[in-house]
């Protein structure tokens, strides 16, 4: 079962180039070494310019466990990191695997993304599965601009704060302003849903082009 690492930064206290040099020169690339890692990419909030994304596909949880990835996370972050990551809040940290579709891979050459991180209240949680796998993710699948959408669970033994992660790639960030995507997310059966919501983050962002 594929995996997902998603990492959220509000970067507004660190220098700004420092921060992008961290991630493009050191951070990603050290990742895109580890067996396992696919798709690295980078995004900025549409909204808050100073707050950063990443998002990493891997071929499972266990790549997060492995000694290559151990060797330059956790208690071997470089001092680079330290540096970065103390002038840095974080917002999010979340690793799950893929519940819905189960095994797709990030799609090449999306423009946008957006991520929603959610709790849910133990008495809906079975009707916000169904939801979301027989209603919500194949009506955004189906909206035009949209490119892929994907769902994760946490691990078990994951550290975080949010159970579940959806992410859709787009062609842009505007296809969710389009009467199909406001169509397709307004529905009885979300509004039956969304109450159960607990402690939401929605993150709308554009990809990160390193400037030249």
């Amino acid at each position: 079962m594929r995996g997902l690492l998603a990492v959220v930064f509000d970067y507004s206290n660190a220098h700004e180039d420092e921060f992008h040099d961290w991630y493009d020169l050191e951070h990603v690339p050290e990742r895109e070494a580890v067996p396992g890692f696919g798709a690295c990419e980078r995004w900025i909030d549409v909204e808050e310019s100073k707050t950063a994304v990443a998002t990493y596909d891997l071929d499972s949880l266990d790549v997060l466990r492995g000694a290559d990835y151990k060797a330059i996370a956790y208690d071997n972050l470089s001092a680079w990191s330290m540096r970065v990551a103390g002038m840095s809040t974080r917002l999010l940290r979340f690793e799950g695997s893929q519940i819905t579709p189960g095994d797709e891979a990030a799609p090449d050459a999306a423009g946008g993304l957006l991520l929603n991180a959610m709790n849910v209240t133990a008495e809906a949680e079975d009707d916000f599965n169904a939801w979301y796998d027989e209603e919500h993710l194949p009506a955004l699948l189906a909206v035009p601009g949209t490119l892929s959408a994907r769902r994760y669970r946490a691990g078990v033994d994951a550290e975080g704060t949010h159970r579940y992660v959806a992410i859709y790639h787009l062609t842009a960030p505007e296809v969710t302003q389009s009467e199909a995507w406001k169509t397709a997310v307004d529905t009885p059966w979300s509004a039956q849903v969304r109450p159960h919501f607990r402690d939401r983050m929605r993150i709308l962002s554009r990809r990160y082009s390193r400037a030249v």
